[in-house]
């Protein structure tokens, strides 16, 4: 590969701040021996530090909000710079767990039943969301990833209690808890990389189980599927990230119950630290992480 300036945008704002920064890491140690790289924190005058570096590509390593939501994508866009991952609407409808849950449903994907609460309610109706949606349910912001503020409840006085830790956010999703397995699944431009399947000590795949070393979540892969659902599962992936017109990698996170796979959501911008997933995948499908990233890189466009 042709050597380029690769301006890294790690950090920002996010209550994912922390595993920005370390996706931004390993990506600089990646690549710093074939291309001229900086890394550049939103948080501080970034415009200029664009137009002073004038990078050929810009890196998009942030995570959650104003990352991958659309509006950094905005402001790249306008600057018209190449950049990685997906672009405005699509970031923006895929971090939009309810736009992009009427999406699967219009198209057939099955994704687990949502009620969506506005903060300043009055009343909460129980008696609809027990009627609806039964328990447990689970509580998780329309607009965060990482699994951050998402809290399983097994009746109404859990959810009670937890509905009082979503007075930062102004909506809200309360959806259907479906168990079964964990299965995660890979997508890169418009190959099907592979999927893993997880099993965490905690209760489900949270922040903690994602980035801490010793929370001792098991990864396995090859996955232990049917050649058939293997690939059904592939194609779900392949088939959302067509729908909310992602590009670059994308990951989807699925439950597998009773013999269906339930779209819980799909990330635009995985993450890319020593624990993360979509390299394991990518690794397992012998792509090295080095490779992966170089991929990226040539991916990127000005319009995405």
């Amino acid at each position: 590969m042709k050597k380029k300036r690769i301006l890294i945008l790690g950090g920002g704002y996010s209550k994912e701040r922390v595993i920005s920064l370390k996706s931004s890491k390993a990506v600089i140690k990646a690549i710093k021996k074939v291309h001229k790289v900086k890394f550049c924190d939103p948080c501080y005058n970034f415009i200029k530090t664009i137009k002073n570096f004038n990078p050929d590509v810009i890196f998009n390593a942030l995570h959650g909000r104003f990352g991958e939501d659309g509006y950094i994508q905005s402001i790249l866009e306008t600057l018209g710079i190449k950049y990685t991952h997906s672009g405005v609407i699509s970031s923006m409808s895929a971090m939009d767990k309810e736009i992009s849950k009427k999406i699967f449903l219009k198209n057939k994907i099955l994704t687990p039943s949502y009620l969506k609460i506005k903060n300043g309610t009055k009343k909460i109706n129980f008696a609809k969301i027990k009627n609806y949606l039964g328990y447990p349910v689970v509580i998780k912001p329309i607009n965060e990833g990482s699994s951050l503020d998402v809290f399983i409840c097994n009746n109404k006085l859990s959810l009670s209690a937890n509905l009082k830790k979503m007075r930062n956010y102004n909506e809200f999703l309360i959806e259907k808890f479906i168990s079964g397995r964990e299965i995660q699944v890979a997508i890169m431009g418009n190959q099907k990389l592979g999927a893993i399947e997880l099993r965490p000590k905690r209760k489900f795949y949270d922040y903690k189980a994602k980035y801490q070393t010793n929370a001792k979540t098991k990864h396995i892969i090859p996955v232990d599927l049917s050649k058939r659902n293997f690939k059904k599962v592939n194609e779900i992936a392949l088939k959302a990230h067509k729908l909310l017109g992602c590009k670059g990698i994308t990951r989807s996170d699925f439950k597998f119950y009773k013999n269906k796979f339930y779209l819980l959501e799909l990330n635009t911008q995985p993450g890319m630290t020593n624990l993360s997933l979509v390299p394991e995948i990518a690794a397992h499908k012998g792509i090295n992480f080095k490779s992966l990233i170089n991929w990226m890189i040539k991916d990127a466009s000005t319009k995405r």
